[in-house]
């Protein structure tokens, strides 16, 4: 664990655990968590052999609580800045929603990183909000609420956020677990509220259809078909449709935390892709 500096000043927090010279598998995590959140899959990936890295995004978890700089151009730098740091080059990269649109825009923009193959889970591509190019997208008063609901009250925002949505906790017959709120809440609470309001801007209204068009590695797409968060027809099989070599896995029934609802399956989807040299 350590830190690195930006260009633009700012402390990015990481972790990196494993052997240096075996393959790495860099994981970015979703608004307004932090890479605790992949704590189940670095420790699995990490017994099966791998190097595995997570940064905390500017104004996230324990990095810098900067003012500016959250779009997906800096967050993107932000990665390459770490990327380099650990001569991390040639990772795998694991995106869960806005993760995943980082992951996106890294591998887009940062093309002398020979990224040899990417995961998006959930993720925010090609574009959430609604707009005339994009009727299924979501529409702009839903995000402009949560800017509101942050503002006013940002501890009870992130505990009302995965008691029902994000996991799903809202449907009959799924039991919630409250240790899994309360880490959500914890790892929400740790970054900035400036931030966190921002990056609602950044996941919600940036178009990636061209970084995904752009892109020719191979990718796999998961994507839970009950996603209320980022709802699945607007997003995972477009993403897959956009990308000259997308895979998309649809989730069936699963809710938008797949990396801790569907942890088992998750990896191992993970694994048998990143080992898949078809």
């Amino acid at each position: 664990m350590g830190y690195v500096k930006t260009k633009d000043g700012v402390d990015i927090f990481y972790k990196d655990w494993g052997p240096r010279d075996a393959q790495a598998v860099f994981f970015h995590h979703g608004w307004p968590l932090s890479a605790d959140d992949w704590d189940n899959q670095m420790l699995f990936f990490l017994g099966q052999g791998f190097r595995v890295i997570a940064h905390d995004r500017r104004g996230h978890g324990r990095s810098t609580q900067v003012a500016d700089g959250h779009d997906m151009d800096h967050y993107a730098d932000d990665v390459a800045a770490v990327v380099e740091h650990l001569g991390a080059q040639g990772a795998v990269h694991v995106g869960h929603s806005t993760g995943g649109g980082e992951v996106v825009r890294y591998i887009a923009r940062h093309r002398e990183d020979p990224v040899p193959k990417a995961v998006l889970v959930s993720a925010v591509p090609p574009l959430m909000m609604k707009t005339e190019a994009n009727p299924d997208g979501t529409p702009k008063e839903v995000f402009d609420d949560f800017q509101a609901q942050l503002a006013a009250n940002r501890a009870k925002f992130y505990h009302d956020i995965p008691s029902g949505p994000f996991y799903g906790y809202n449907r009959l017959l799924t039991k919630a677990s409250e240790p899994t709120i309360l880490n959500w809440w914890r790892q929400g609470m740790m970054g900035g509220a400036k931030a966190h309001y921002d990056g609602i801007v950044a996941f919600s209204q940036t178009d990636f259809t061209a970084d995904l068009q752009s892109i020719d590695i191979p990718v796999l797409v998961v994507h839970g078909d009950d996603d209320q968060v980022v709802p699945y027809k607007a997003s995972g099989p477009r993403s897959a449709e956009l990308l000259r070599n997308g895979r998309l896995k649809t989730y069936k029934g699963a809710p938008h935390g797949i990396p801790t609802t569907h942890a088992d399956e998750l990896n191992a989807d993970i694994l048998a892709f990143i080992r898949d040299r078809g």
